[in-house]
């Protein structure tokens, strides 16, 4: 995968989101109608109105992990409320450390490596995003972790890895976006946390 395709990619993800994250707000907006009307109640429309509130939380998500970075920042604030969001629906709990706005594309970076950490979590975890003075760590922990090493070590060779698929995606596209910012990944692993730096 080359810039240019990295570029496409990002594009791509951010033509898909731009275009859910509409009805999906509609369907949102209907459901709160709907609950102020008092013409739904019960269990039906609080399942409803979680997958919803998910999805539109995995858009947002999305939209700064697979789309066009550009030059803006994302605050703090902004960041912790969309992890915190995401992790009402799942085992994985994800805690956003900076204090203060960060560029998009590093952002971007450190949620291509929380999905990473999260595909070694089947059962859950935590995942604690720090930076300090210039450096990013992204730190999942848990029991057990289920790590492939060739899939891991495609984010620190050159040699991507031999087969991914779309749940892995963001193994082939963390090193590239890694390299067009400039930065350079390690990881280290032990039989229950798993870090990525950059």
């Amino acid at each position: 995968m080359g810039e240019s395709n990295v570029n496409l990619a990002a594009l791509i993800g951010s033509r898909i989101c731009h275009d859910l994250i509409s009805p999906i707000g509609a369907i949102s907006n209907g459901l709160e109608l709907l609950d102020m009307a008092g013409a739904m109640r019960g269990p039906e429309l609080e399942l409803i109105s979680g997958s919803v509130g998910n999805a539109g939380a995995r858009i947002r998500f999305f939209r700064i992990a697979y789309g066009e970075a550009g030059d803006q920042t994302l605050g703090s604030s902004e960041v912790s409320e969309l992890l915190d969001a995401l992790g009402q629906a799942g085992r994985l709990k994800a805690h956003w450390r900076p204090t203060t706005a960060k560029p998009r594309q590093e952002v971007r970076l450190a949620f291509l490596a929380l999905q990473c950490c999260e595909t070694a979590m089947p059962l859950g975890g935590h995942v604690e995003i720090e930076y300090d003075n210039g450096h990013w760590s992204v730190t999942g922990t848990a029991d057990k972790l289920t790590i492939d090493p060739d899939l891991w070590r495609g984010l620190t060779s050159k040699t991507a890895p031999a087969r991914i698929t779309p749940a892995l995606v963001q193994f082939a596209l963390l090193p590239e976006a890694a390299a067009a910012a400039g930065r350079r990944l390690r990881v280290d692993t032990t039989s229950t946390r798993i870090a990525i730096r950059f």
